[in-house]
């Protein structure tokens, strides 16, 4: 597997990149159900002092990446983080690429199809064509998060990463203390095998919903995933024998298109 890592520029904790750091936490605090918070909501979620909690919402209000609701005492995200979030879209070598091709098989196979990528102990999607022959029980729209450990998309990420990245990972999982680990273990490793073995695993972690996921390592861009996904009560062997061979060209096509765009 190639070695793709979410490389950091090395740090050595000067006040200037330390709030930096510390601002960029409480962006990452609002999410889904958490669009409004306080000064000290902020503080209990990302374990900042309430007073540099203050001195920073303060800033980064000054600078548009917050809107502050006075009436309310909270905040809410500003525009500019939906700005960076569309360029990154819009700028993507990688999404140019598949976006036609992942539009294209969805419809003609009436399969889900995803991009995502790990953002800490998550997948997050840069892209999800949703055409299924049945309602799906959820809505996948880009941006959206699930578990790293528990998806197929999750466990094809951790398939790919160096063995240092990979065990360190798997260490944050298991001090989660989440009832049945041992199955939970067991279950990746045996997706990484298989990702190794044969390109892609297999995954349903909700019901009637069954999962392929292979990396999408491309040359000169993070790991990314690429995901096909059905409701069904079909069996896992029938969904792969079906859909395996598809998400796997799928894949090449997307990084094949990638080179061509690159020239």
């Amino acid at each position: 597997m190639a070695n793709h890592t979410n490389q950091q520029p090395q740090s050595n904790a000067t006040p200037s990149n330390r709030s930096l750091e510390r601002g960029l936490e409480l962006l990452r605090a609002f999410g889904p159900g958490a669009t409004l918070l306080g000064n000290g909501e902020l503080a209990e979620r990302t374990g900042l002092p309430k007073a540099t909690v203050s001195r920073l919402t303060r800033t980064l209000v000054e600078a548009g990446y917050l809107e502050h609701d006075a009436a309310r005492r909270a905040y809410r995200l500003g525009l500019p983080v939906l700005s960076l979030a569309q360029a990154l879209r819009s700028g993507s070598t990688v999404l140019n690429a598949a976006g036609p091709l992942i539009r294209d098989t969805a419809q003609a196979k009436r399969i889900n199809v995803g991009i995502a990528g790990a953002d800490r102990e998550e997948m997050v999607y840069l892209e999800s064509i949703r055409y299924n022959q049945r309602a799906s029980l959820r809505t996948i729209v880009s941006g959206q998060r699930v578990p790293m450990e528990l998806t197929s998309l999750g466990r094809a990420h951790l398939a790919a990463l160096p063995q240092a990245e990979f065990t360190a990972l798997m260490d944050a999982f298991k001090r989660r203390k989440r009832s049945g680990w041992e199955r939970l273990e067991r279950e990746i490793t045996e997706a990484v095998d298989d990702v190794r073995r044969s390109g892609f695993c297999v995954a349903s972690w909700q019901p009637e919903v069954i999962a392929l996921a292979t990396p999408l390592a491309i040359p000169g861009h993070r790991l990314l995933v690429l995901n096909f996904s059905v409701r069904t009560a079909a069996s896992n062997d029938s969904v792969v024998s079906e859909l395996a061979a598809p998400l796997l060209r799928l894949r090449d096509e997307i990084t094949a298109a990638c080179a061509r765009l690159e020239g």
